[in-house]
């Protein structure tokens, strides 16, 4: 038998009626980032590590860094143009090290978690001085551009994306499945 999350009622996301699409979009944001958070809650370095299937590199360790990665690339790099800085969890020789790095040691699980929640803590400072209107504003991506919508609906996209992977890895160590 499988074991839930938490009871509805403790549960820390929000599901209320945001006003506006800026509280919107930060609503959704907010409750995927908890969800990956609760489901990796609990678990051990070794446990954060595993790898799915072979020869896949797929690890909850391993969504942790790729999304540090993510909010690096869109809310830094992207929206706000600063792409002087390297990039996060990148090697030339191996372009999935996000996940290929993501070993099971303590030192490797903190790492993740400090930069995953100092580039949320970026990423909020930036989102919390937007100015609604800024949302058509447009960007350059990949030889053509975006609207900041656009990219925050699609980080939405990827957290949503990643939040099913994590939900079945978690499945696969204890037996705890999604709300």
């Amino acid at each position: 038998m499988s074991k839930s999350w938490t009871a509805p009622e403790d549960d820390p996301r929000t599901f209320g009626q945001p006003v506006g699409e800026k509280a919107t979009y930060r609503e959704y944001l907010d409750n995927y980032r908890l969800t990956m958070e609760m489901k990796c809650d609990g678990l051990d370095a070794e446990q954060l590590g595993r790898r799915s299937v072979p020869p896949s590199t797929l690890s909850l360790l391993g969504l942790v860094r790729h999304l540090a990665q993510m909010e690096n690339h869109w809310f830094q790099r992207v929206l706000q143009g600063r792409t002087d800085a390297p990039r996060l969890y990148q090697h030339e020789d191996e372009p999935d090290w996000d996940f290929g790095g993501a070993v099971p040691d303590l030192a490797v699980v903190k790492d993740a978690f400090a930069t995953w929640k100092a580039e949320i803590a970026k990423t909020d400072e930036w989102l919390d001085a937007l100015d609604e209107t800024a949302l058509g504003r447009e960007v350059p991506v990949d030889g053509g551009s975006h609207a900041t919508r656009d990219v925050l609906v699609h980080v939405i996209e990827e957290y949503a994306r990643h939040a099913g992977h994590a939900d079945l890895l978690r499945e696969c160590i204890d037996g705890r499945t999604g709300l």
